[in-house]
């Protein structure tokens, strides 16, 4: 899908300047001084508009959280939110990431969302989806001991495959549901979710939404 043009982007990302971590690769190691305090810090790789990741960081006060999103255009409005919000415990990275580890030291994060990643369908492109074996590893690295990922899509050919990925892997799945938002099936799940604009949008429809959370080893 085509991406807005939005006038004036680079001025209006200058005005939320403030929740934007420049150069992430030189504070590799030293994350907690950005947010100014020793409390765990979460990531969500491609934030989107931010809808899900500003509501955790509402939520948890005492975690911190890390957006990151390489299209501009949609993650203004993300920081327009949390501007408007005045949180305090989230920064943005302006990124596309490929590895992590280039941006933390092994256990610098206490977990990670993957939230409706691209499913890049064609069998030849399956290195590039998120939740491929090596970069299920490279999370690993970078998470503590104990820590955990989270990952939701609407696409089943997308999380059959993760939960491949996982097994090949050997990681231990923690919570499990191919149908999120069916209260009688998951009811604590249900009622803890915290959702994106994307999947607002699928369930309201009656799209069934899937959603795996597994530690990292």
């Amino acid at each position: 899908m085509r991406q807005r043009r939005i006038k004036n982007l680079e001025e209006k990302l200058a005005e939320c300047s403030s929740y934007i971590t420049v150069n992430p690769k030189a504070v590799k190691g030293r994350w907690r001084e950005v947010f100014g305090n020793d409390n765990p810090i979460y990531l969500e790789l491609g934030c989107g508009k931010g809808q899900f990741i500003r509501e955790h960081a509402r939520r948890n006060p005492d975690c911190n959280y890390i957006a990151v999103e390489g299209a501009l255009s949609v993650v203004l409005r993300a920081l327009e939110k949390v501007k408007e919000a005045e949180l305090e415990n989230i920064t943005f990275v302006l990124e596309y990431v490929q590895d992590l580890r280039d941006y933390f030291e092994d256990g610098e994060l206490a977990g990670i969302f993957l939230n409706f990643s691209d499913p890049w369908p064609k069998e030849r492109h399956a290195k590039r989806r998120l939740t491929y074996s090596k970069r299920l590893l490279h999370y690993c690295q970078v998470i503590e001991q104990g820590g955990s990922i989270q990952f939701k899509t609407d696409n089943e050919g997308l999380f059959e495959f993760t939960l491949e990925q996982i097994e090949e892997v050997g990681l231990e799945i923690m919570e499990m549901s191919r149908d999120l938002h069916n209260e009688q099936l998951n009811p604590e799940l249900t009622e803890g979710n915290i959702t994106t604009e994307y999947e607002d949008k699928f369930a309201g429809i009656g799209k069934n939404i899937n959603y795996v959370k597994f530690r990292a080893k």
